[in-house]
């Protein structure tokens, strides 16, 4: 017996020095361009060496094309927000890759950071099957072929992307609901309803701001077909500060999947109490409440943040709020979402 337990031991000893030898995953990159669907990249582990990478404002690094090295069989979409790129989502990329999974950011057409001409619910009607797309897309590509489990598939949106993570979890929602909202709530919550491209500011032209909002709104939403979708490959969702104030809370009642839900207290873009607070109250106890930063604005979602003008509505709307820890809290935001889908999509 004795000799059994130390042979036990020593082979125990054995596994942890290869693990503690192993090579660390680094973060390999691969993009396709469709003539109609825009660029999808793709984030996966690679043993290869990365290399310095400039993408517009934006300093990254990865391995470009490299082989993909064995990773957990899982696949995570991430929906990036209005007038996204995928670059923003880079830091939550390498912290998924490091998990395991493999990552693809598909471009939201009309909504994107080359393409802003149709934000909003035109756009918020395409997403998932964008979502959808690019899942069949990644499961036919060499690469990764025969390499991931096709129904288990993770989906993460922040912002207008939370908007696509809600749909891909069961809500439902319309046009004429969002526009509904804006008309009752436009001055507390103007952002949402408008956008980037104006804000009140206090001043004498505001009531002619709030006038033409009302009144576009009212002419190009009323809509009230409900719209929804169901990829039954998606097991698990996280949505952060997402625009959700057009969700009928009984379809997020009971989430069709796990449901992880990230609250910036401090968000001046889609203000939580018409829209994180408004999912939580229908879900909780049978969502769950990830993670609640009380001093996070809406721009926690995105890392690197990308350069923001000085007394700029972007900056206005997405820098950190003063007190915001961005170099502690950003990594831990991240770890939460990769263990929430560990937990949701490798567990039976």
């Amino acid at each position: 017996m004795k000799r059994v337990l130390l042979a036990l031991l020593f082979t125990g000893l054995q596994l942890l020095a290869g693990v503690a030898h192993a090579q660390p995953l680094n973060l390999g990159y691969v993009s396709v361009q469709h003539p109609s669907h825009g660029m999808t990249s793709f984030f996966y582990p690679t043993l290869e060496a990365e290399s310095p990478q400039r993408r517009g404002p934006f300093s990254l690094s990865w391995a470009a094309d490299a082989p993909l090295a064995p990773g957990n069989g899982r696949l995570i979409v991430i929906s990036h927000g209005s007038g996204g790129s995928p670059w923003v989502h880079t830091d939550l990329a390498r912290e998924l890759v490091l998990h395991g999974f493999v990552v693809v950011v598909p471009t939201h057409m009309g909504d994107n950071a080359a393409d802003n001409k149709t934000p909003g619910p035109e756009s918020w009607k395409k997403r998932p099957a964008e979502v959808s797309r690019a899942i069949d897309v990644t499961l036919a590509m060499p690469k990764f072929l025969d390499k991931l489990d096709p129904n288990k598939v993770g989906v993460f949106g922040g912002s207008a992307g939370g908007h696509t993570a809600l749909s891909m979890a069961g809500g439902v929602w319309s046009p004429a609901r969002f526009r509904d909202h804006c008309l009752a709530n436009i001055e507390a919550d103007f952002a949402s309803c408008v956008g980037f491209t104006t804000r009140l500011t206090g001043g004498i032209l505001d009531g002619a701001r709030l006038w033409l909002a009302r009144r576009t709104i009212s002419s190009r939403f009323g809509d009230e077909t409900p719209q929804s979708h169901d990829d039954p490959r998606v097991k698990a969702v996280v949505a952060m500060v997402p625009f959700a104030a057009d969700f009928d809370p009984a379809s997020l009642a009971t989430p069709r999947v796990p449901l992880g839900l990230i609250t910036a207290a401090r968000d001046v873009n889609q203000v939580p109490r018409f829209h994180i607070e408004a999912v939580k109250a229908a879900c909780l106890p049978r969502c769950t409440d990830l993670m609640t930063l009380p001093d996070a604005g809406h721009g926690a979602m995105l890392s690197p943040m990308p350069p923001l003008e000085p007394g700029s509505i972007g900056e206005r709307l997405l820098a950190d709020p003063p007190g915001f820890d961005r170099a502690a809290t950003v990594p831990l935001i991240h770890k939460k979402i990769a263990e929430f889908f560990e937990k949701n999509l490798l567990n039976p």
